[in-house]
């Protein structure tokens, strides 16, 4: 994925899941809305909840905490679905919350680091240092691979 910079910044959506905090670039996001009945469909892949009617439209919704084989958790009123569009597919993603929207400077912004034997490496662009946090960007087309 490649994160379209506008001047030298990049606008991004931040969402956390577990304890580590995640972005996704704006211009991917449609909406980001409160926890829903989903609709369980038969033999697909864990990590698909199932899908929603979100105002007509029938959206798969994926578990981010399963797709990265992380613990599973409760849902709460801080849980949010974000739906995002990347080449022509719109997936709900469930993330434990979604914090703000974050101008990232370019020079934050860092290539994947080499972590071994992390599931969730294959599903990072990079990482970005701000200030006292580290932001985790994510790679969409491998994240929506198969959904």
């Amino acid at each position: 994925m490649t994160v379209e910079a506008v001047g030298s910044e990049t606008k991004v959506i931040i969402f956390r899941l577990v304890n580590k905090e995640y972005a996704v670039p704006v211009q991917h996001v449609q909406s980001i809305e409160k926890v829903m009945p989903v609709t369980r469909v038969p033999r697909v892949a864990s990590h698909i909840k199932g899908v929603v009617n979100l105002r007509g439209v029938v959206t798969p919704i994926v578990d981010l905490r399963t797709r990265f084989s992380l613990e599973e958790g409760k849902y709460d009123e801080d849980t949010r679905i974000i739906i995002v569009t990347y080449e022509n597919k719109e997936v709900g993603l469930i993330v434990d919350s979604a914090n703000d929207v974050l101008d990232l400077p370019e020079g934050s912004i860092g290539p994947q680091p080499n972590v071994v034997g992390s599931v969730e490496a294959d599903f990072i662009s990079g990482v970005a240092k701000l200030d006292r946090r580290l932001l985790i960007l994510l790679h969409l087309n491998k994240v929506l691979e198969n959904v």
